[in-house]
């Protein structure tokens, strides 16, 4: 039986995809770069600095690592600037009722995020007090598909890797949680999430029995 739980934040418990995406059209259209939805989907689950590489490499122009820290740095302010304006109504369907029934089960659960920004989200939510352990996205040296988020997930709750389960919306959170040796619950289109053991459309379709025997 499964231990410990591990969710990602960004598209399975609440939706802050959609924050990002202004944040990130902004920023690449300022740099001439052509930014929209399919171009979004290249980096759901990357890291900040991963994503800026993505969308530079579409520029015609050469970068120096300062220039490159100013542009993200200037991304993740408007960023905080929209964030700022979220409440708990902007949990996704099926979020609190996933984590409570976890909790009442006697799971550990933790959070996997790699957004910088996960504690003043889980803050504006209101449910910071639901998570026994929040990676700090600034302590991974590697992001997501490598499976370290993961795995220090798991070493902090004290589960081993093999009891716990993971539960992402992105190819790379998914790849993660495989690599991790978890069992993996996809959020979103099980013809994208193909390595995920189980894909459900939301949380609303969380079955927790399925996947602590799993």
């Amino acid at each position: 039986m499964k231990q410990a739980v591990i969710f990602d934040l960004d598209g399975v418990i609440t939706d802050t995809a959609r924050y990002h995406y202004l944040a990130w059209k902004r920023l690449a259209e300022s740099q001439g770069v052509h930014f929209d939805e399919a171009f979004n989907e290249h980096l759901k689950g990357i890291d900040r600095m991963g994503s800026l590489d993505l969308i530079l490499a579409s520029s015609t122009r050469v970068y120096t690592p300062e220039e490159k820290l100013a542009l993200a740095t200037e991304k993740n302010e408007h960023y905080k600037e929209l964030i700022a304006t979220m409440t708990p109504n902007d949990l996704l369907p099926g979020a609190v009722q996933a984590l409570d029934e976890c909790r009442a089960a006697g799971l550990r659960i933790g959070l996997a995020s790699v957004s910088r920004n996960a504690f003043t989200v889980l803050d504006r939510l209101g449910i910071t007090g639901k998570f026994d352990y929040v990676v700090d996205a600034g302590t991974i040296a590697r992001g997501k598909p490598d499976p370290e988020i993961f795995l220090a997930a798991a070493t902090a709750l004290g589960v081993a890797p093999g009891d716990c389960f993971g539960v992402e919306d992105a190819v790379a959170g998914v790849a993660s949680i495989k690599s991790a040796g978890m069992y993996a619950v996809g959020v979103g289109d099980p013809h994208t999430l193909r390595q995920a053991d189980v894909v459900i459309p939301d949380l609303t379709q969380f079955r927790l029995g399925d996947y602590l025997a799993a």
